[in-house]
Parts: C-alpha cells; sequence; structure tokens
C-alpha cells in the first residue's frame, strides 16, 4: 500500500542539503550551563545566542530555589492546572506578577507560545477583528489562525497602516491590536504611544507580547508599555520565563475579569499540564533577583551599547534595533549560513535567521547580548565577525 503521507515526507530534503554543504545550524549541542561561555564539542564557544538577558539561568539562588521545589512537590504536578495541577508556588508566582505588572490578575501558562496561542484565539469573536503587526511572533500568527475573528495585518511599526485596517473595521466591533513590545528578530520596538493613541480614536483594545521586554526595558525591567508610561492603557500583557526570567513558561496580565474568562476558555491553559514546580520556583526567584538587582538590567545596557556603537562604527548593517537583540543583516540565504559556521569556527555562537523568521531579502545574525557579558567579550566578537563578515563582502 502506497503511503502518500511519507512519500511527501521524503521529498523534504532542504536539511540534507544545507548539512551536505557543511553550514547546517541548527540543533547544535551544549555540554555546560547556559552563560556567556559554553561547552561545545568539547571548546569553550563565546555565547551570543541566548535569550537570558539578565544571565540569572546559572545563578545559586534560582537554581536552589528549583532544587527545593523539586524536593517538596516532585518532578511535576500531574495535570492540568483546571483540575489538579495547581500548586501554592503557582498562586504566588501570579499574585506576585500582577503586582509586579500593575494588572489585577495573572495567570500562568507552561509555555511562552501556549499563552499566545491560548489568548489571541479565544479572547475575541466571530464579529470581531484581530489585528496584527507583520513581523509578530509566530505564536501570535497561530493565534490569529485559530480564532474565528476576521484578521487584519499592518505593515511593521507603521502607524498609518495601522490605522488604515483600523478605519476598515465595522465600528462597533471588538478590535484587539496586537503586537511584539520588542521584536525577537530585529529588535527594534512597537511604537507604544501612537498604537495607543489609535487604540483611543477607533475604540480598539491592545495586546503585547513583552517576552522580549520584560527584564530589559522600563523601570524594573516592567517592559516596554512601562517604559513607554502607557501600561494602564495596554488591555493584555504577555511574557515568557524562558528570557530573563531563566525558567521556562509564560503569563498573561490584564483585568480579573478578562482573566476569570480566559481561565475557563483558553484551551492551550486548560486543555496542558501545569508549569512544573521547579520552572515555577526559578521564575519566581528570578523575579525577586530582578527587584533586588537593579544594577544587572544597568549592566545590560552598558554593554549593549557598546556593542551598538561597535557594530555601526565597523560599517554593519543593523537596522533600527535599540535592544539587546542586534540583527546583523546579511539579506542571503547562503551566505548567512556560511559566515554562522565561520563563526563558530572562530568560537562565537550566533543564531541564523532565515524565512519564515524573516523575509527572503532579510536574512540576518541574531547577535543578543547578556547583562553577564563583558566589555572584553564584545571586544573579541566584534573583531572576529569584522574580519569573517570582510571576507564575503558584507560590510558597509
Amino acid at each position: 500500500m502506497t503511503n502518500l503521507l511519507r512519500i511527501r515526507m521524503a521529498r523534504y530534503d532542504l536539511p540534507q542539503q544545507i548539512k551536505s554543504r557543511g553550514v547546517y545550524p541548527y540543533f547544535r549541542c551544549i555540554e555546560s550551563e547556559q552563560d556567556t561561555e559554553v561547552i561545545m564539542n568539547g571548546r569553550r564557544v563565546l555565547m551570543f545566542g541566548s535569550n537570558s538577558y539578565l544571565g540569572l539561568t546559572n545563578h545559586p539562588r534560582v537554581i536552589e530555589a528549583a532544587n527545593q521545589a523539586t524536593r517538596r512537590y516532585g518532578t511535576g504536578c500531574a495535570g492540568s492546572r483546571f483540575l489538579n495541577g495547581t500548586i501554592d508556588l503557582h498562586l504566588q508566582l501570579e499574585h506576585e506578577l500582577a503586582k509586579w505588572t500593575g494588572k489585577e490578575d495573572v495567570m500562568v501558562y507552561s509555555t511562552g507560545f501556549q499563552v499566545n496561542l491560548g489568548v489571541v484565539s479565544c479572547v475575541t469573536g466571530r464579529e470581531d477583528y484581530v489585528i496584527c503587526d507583520e513581523l509578530d511572533h509566530a505564536s501570535i500568527v497561530e493565534g490569529r489562525r485559530l480564532s474565528f475573528s476576521t484578521p487584519r495585518k499592518y505593515r511593521h511599526r507603521d502607524i498609518t497602516s495601522l490605522e488604515r485596517e483600523l478605519a476598515r473595521c465595522h465600528p462597533e466591533a471588538i478590535k484587539l491590536i496586537v503586537t511584539d513590545g520588542v521584536f525577537s528578530m530585529e529588535g527594534d520596538i512597537a511604537p507604544m504611544p501612537d498604537i495607543v493613541r489609535l487604540a483611543r480614536k477607533y475604540k480598539a483594545n491592545i495586546m503585547v507580547d513583552e517576552a522580549h521586554g520584560f527584564g530589559v526595558l522600563g523601570t524594573g525591567g516592567r517592559g516596554t508599555c512601562h517604559h513607554f508610561g502607557v501600561a494602564d492603557e495596554v488591555d493584555l500583557l504577555m511574557g515568557t520565563f524562558s528570557k530573563s526570567f531563566a525558567s521556562i513558561g509564560g503569563f498573561i496580565a490584564s483585568d480579573k475579569d478578562t482573566i476569570n474568562y480566559l481561565r475557563h476558555n483558553s484551551r492551550s491553559y486548560i486543555f496542558s499540564a501545569s508549569l512544573t514546580p521547579a520552572a515555577t520556583a526559578a521564575a519566581l526567584e528570578s523575579l525577586h533577583i530582578m527587584q533586588e538587582e537593579p544594577e544587572r538590567i544597568e549592566h545590560l545596557w552598558e554593554v549593549t551599547r557598546y556593542a551598538l556603537d561597535g557594530f555601526r562604527t565597523l560599517g554593519f548593517e543593523i537596522g533600527n534595533t535599540e535592544t539587546p537583540i542586534i540583527p546583523l543583516y546579511v539579506r542571503d540565504m547562503e551566505k548567512t549560513f556560511l559566515v554562522t559556521r565561520m563563526l563558530f569556527d572562530e568560537g562565537i555562537f550566533v543564531n541564523p535567521v532565515v524565512p519564515p523568521a524573516c523575509a527572503s531579502n532579510d536574512t540576518l545574525i541574531r547577535f543578543s547580548l547578556m547583562a553577564t557579558h563583558t566589555k572584553e567579550q564584545v571586544d573579541y566578537a566584534l573583531g572576529k565577525m569584522s574580519e569573517c563578515f570582510s571576507k564575503l563582502g558584507l560590510l558597509q
């Protein structure tokens, strides 16, 4: 009997093609803790591909909190939050995050992806609209696809384009604008004051994905919306624990009525096992450290400004980034893979960004910084990256 599915799957050979050229950059194995230096293939490599912006993944307090939670509660909760999977640590984390974000209530999901999937897909109805930035994270895209609402998309950070889409909507319908706060590949920031102004004008609601904003922007790392002073006018704030919170999981912060609705209707929350005790405790302790050690964020921005100045001086094309996420545009898929391999051979780990994570003419190297990076490490990376990019004719 012919197996049509297996035939179709066998035709997909792009990874094999890249491997045959010796430049396959994915699933590289790390043999040590996540830090500014990691062990790979038995040798030390500088890590400039991590999302651990505050460098807390190996903090002794975070590790001990995870260990204590495992000893007390075990390795898992064996069920959904909806049924038998809620422990007091979940409630404590939600309570403290609500206070930290300035929202009435919070609910914690098992992954950040599940937050956007579960919120965007269910918070609006058939007669409503979900309006997204064209470069929103894939989890938002998938949530929009699952929603029964009419989808709309506006050009990246383009307020004129957003207003055009809002004007097309029925005035009495719910209109939910969904945007990343900090865009995960480009490192640029959503123009929140302008988005809030349009939301007022068209009676729209706003949801902001703060995955890369929390721990980085705003007073005490409270994110993009607090950075601009508009958090009170944003209806839903989404966060993830896999970046600055040194764990895994995610959360949504909003008013009590919205959270009550989501607790009883968000399918990725109801039908998923709850966040493990260790991950919950690690995120909670990371929140405490974030509040107690503001110097971490200060140093993150010091080393970020240093790196941004260095890349610009050397002639790298880095777009409109203003954050620790620095895109180094290559605009050629083959050269993107090649320069990733060249840099790895020089002891530098960076991430290649190619379609579908970007447009085919916007391929780039994603260089990301942590609060624990030193200027000496950045200097070494700048030198090696300048050499490798120059060899491929990629510097301006």
